[in-house]
């Protein structure tokens, strides 16, 4: 039943041919958002600043909690004393914690049911602010020093906080808070990639395999400004800065696919305006419209982007245009806009590889976890 009102929601987002959609929509600014209420039928700052007390035996007890938290466990203490965990984290109360999939499931819940209740942000939901989070926390990863990723949730911290391509995150941080507040035991760089995974999930795309196991760093391992990409520029810099991570021209289309999702703020980029007409449905629209609309230079005051001619309520950066004017890139356009099947399924694959980057892991690729969407 799940699966047939996935379908059912992304089927309804594009019943009618993309270029009916826009004709129909042009007098309404153009822009289609499916309603809340029908997907929720269809289918249903900081790290804690702890004073503890140094000595030597506060040494022995930070080495051994450090190297059971590498192990999946939990070392809880504040100010030199264990403190009890809150509702949600198994009821233990005291001590190790080793959390188990039904731990995460429920932190998943958790942020799914955020995700129903809170509407009040731009589209409708904060889905779409929760996969950028994710995405940016990881796409920081540097292969040749093994450096940034999603392992420290670094972002937490200024100067990385306040790049610019992280504009406007703290909504999607601050929206994360009180599921932290109520799961204490989860890092918040498990629970930032954790937030990504549920919010695609939960507006309707693929099933994402996640697995735990990312430790909290501190200020000094901020990444350097300009390792995410810039959407001003072309197919050069796409590659310069996801070679850099290890992604390859099939990869770097496929993550470009979510930009099916949310929209560009004024504020925030300088962009403006939604890539597809339904910014809260993960769906491979955003390929077909890079291939079936007509794209002009959007004449107005920021900066450069493109605008559609048919309702003019769209946009797509120069970064966008660049996998249709670059062939390689291209080839892999046109096989998602055929087949939304294929783009979920390779989408799925480099998402986890995105959220992996540069993870040290004690678990293995077998101990995934595939959490559920809420019924």
């Amino acid at each position: 039943m799940a699966t047939a009102a996935k379908s059912f929601a992304r089927v309804a987002a594009r019943s009618a041919p993309l270029t009916s959609s826009i004709r129909n929509t042009a007098t309404h600014n153009a822009r289609f958002v499916i309603p809340r209420q029908a997907i929720r039928s269809s289918r249903r700052e900081y790290a804690s600043d702890s004073n503890v007390k140094t000595s030597s035996m506060g040494l022995y007890w930070g080495i051994g909690a450090a190297a059971l938290a590498g192990a999946g466990g939990y070392f809880f203490y504040n100010n030199g004393g264990v403190t009890n965990l809150k509702e949600g984290s198994a009821r233990e109360t005291r001590g190790i914690f080793t959390p188990t999939k039904e731990d995460y499931q429920k932190v998943y819940n958790e942020i799914a049911r955020r995700l129903d209740e809170r509407d009040d942000y731009d589209d409708g939901s904060f889905g779409p602010v929760l996969v950028r989070l994710a995405w940016h926390c990881s796409g920081t990863y540097d292969k040749e020093t093994n450096t940034g990723g999603s392992n420290g949730a670094t972002m937490r911290f200024a100067p990385e906080k306040d790049h610019g391509a992280n504009a406007g995150l703290h909504a999607a941080q601050d929206f994360m808070e009180p599921v932290h507040e109520k799961f204490p035991w989860i890092t918040y760089s498990d629970l930032w990639t954790l937030g990504g995974v549920c919010a695609i999930q939960e507006m309707q795309g693929p099933t994402i395999p996640w697995r735990p196991g990312r430790m909290d760093r501190d200020i000094s391992m901020c990444t350097p400004d300009g390792r995410l990409p810039d959407g001003a520029k072309e197919q050069k810099h796409l590659r310069a800065i996801f070679g850099r991570m290890g992604f390859d021209d099939r990869e770097i289309v496929a993550l470009s696919g979510a930009h099916a999702l949310g929209r560009c703020h004024t504020d925030r980029s300088g962009f403006e305006g939604p890539w597809t007409f339904s910014p809260t449905v993960m769906s491979n629209d955003y390929y077909r419209l890079l291939l079936g609309e007509k794209w002009n230079v959007r004449k107005w005051n920021g900066p450069k982007q493109f605008q559609d001619m048919t309702s003019k309520s769209l946009m797509m950066l120069p970064t966008d245009m660049a996998l249709v004017q670059d062939k390689e890139f291209k080839k892999h356009v046109e096989r998602y806009a055929k087949d939304d099947q294929v783009f979920f399924a390779e989408f799925r694959d480099v998402m986890v590889k995105l959220l992996e980057l540069g993870v040290p892991f004690q678990s293995k690729e077998e101990d995934r976890l595939t959490l559920q969407p809420l019924a």
